[in-house]
């Protein structure tokens, strides 16, 4: 088929990356987001599907919305068999939906229904999930609401973090994705309606979002801290100040604390939850780089009884 793909963020190189080894199917252009400022200088640079794009002679669109009437021409002038999407980062209107013939298959990183929306894996390891996923469906105006073509299961381990476990799911999807064009092109696959039990959502997790609650027990901040990192990254507040919590291990044999109490020793400092405690494996103070807990601790000199958070 003549494919073109839709995707912005690193994430989604190792399905492009997949659709060009995969030899069966022509990519002939890529959408992706507009270049965006970064860095300290702020200059404006290409998303990574863009560059990657770029180093394989691929034509690269950059609509500032999918419905400007120039993108959509030269969409109807390439006439794509189907156009697969992972995390594009913006809505689709109807007129671009309709134009391949097969339309948009999209990458999401959940077994539909469960975590319809911008961070399924944030929210799978906050919520405490066992096995998360992802599946291949067909684009429609509902959010993550169109029948399923394939899906892959992946286990969350104690220790995952939402870079760890997106980044195992951006190469697991990408054979799906490569299989699902397969599929597609030779007739055997059938996308399914999703069931209407089972559907749970997944917003974008914001800065306040990511507010340690000292006062909940200690897998729920494990799973806050794992969950927000590498973003938007777990934090609470130190004297007045915002302290990120990059790494935290729950500590079972640890009762003696309440909620946000600091407990250090010489090589480790713990604090309180509303179970037991946890240990600060590693911190990152407001405008400093990330150092051990137990640095930290000696740093700041924690007196007895003090807490973290209000």
């Amino acid at each position: 088929m003549k494919l073109v793909f839709a995707g912005t963020p690193e994430v989604a190189v190792p399905a492009l990356d997949a659709l060009l080894a995969s030899g069966r199917h022509e990519v002939a252009a890529v959408v992706t987001r507009p270049d965006a400022p970064a860095g300290r200088g702020r200059r404006l640079v290409a998303s990574p599907v863009a560059e990657r794009a770029e180093e394989a002679g691929i034509e690269v669109l950059k609509p500032v919305r999918p419905k400007d009437p120039d993108f959509l021409e030269r969409l109807r002038e390439i006439a794509p068999d189907c156009c697969p999407v992972v995390a594009y980062g913006a809505l689709l209107p109807r007129v671009a939906l309709d134009i391949p013939a097969h339309g948009w298959v999209n990458l999401h990183f959940s077994l539909l229904p469960a975590w319809r929306g911008a961070a399924p894996v944030q929210h799978a390891i906050m919520a405490g999930d066992e096995i998360t996923g992802a599946s291949t469906f067909l684009i429609e105006e509902g959010l993550d609401s169109g029948p399923v073509y394939g899906t892959v299961t992946e286990e969350i381990r104690p220790t995952d973090t939402s870079g760890d476990l997106l980044t195992r799911l951006a190469f697991a999807g990408a054979g799906l994705l490569a299989a699902t064009m397969d599929g597609i092109e030779d007739g055997t696959l059938k996308a399914v309606p999703q069931p209407g039990e089972g559907v749970s959502l997944a917003p974008k997790v914001n800065v306040e979002d990511a507010r340690v609650d000292w006062g909940t027990p200690a897998l729920r901040v494990d799973r806050v801290v794992r969950g927000c990192t590498p973003a938007p990254g777990a934090w609470t507040t130190f004297r007045g100040e915002r302290l990120k919590i990059v790494q935290a291990r729950p500590v079972p044999e640890r009762t003696d604390l309440t909620p946000g109490q600091l407990s250090a020793g010489k090589n480790n400092v713990y604090a309180g939850t509303g179970s037991y405690a946890v240990e600060l494996l590693w911190v990152q103070p407001q405008g400093k780089k990330p150092m051990s807990g137990a640095d930290w601790a000696r740093g700041v000199r924690i007196a007895a009884g003090e807490t973290l958070g209000d």
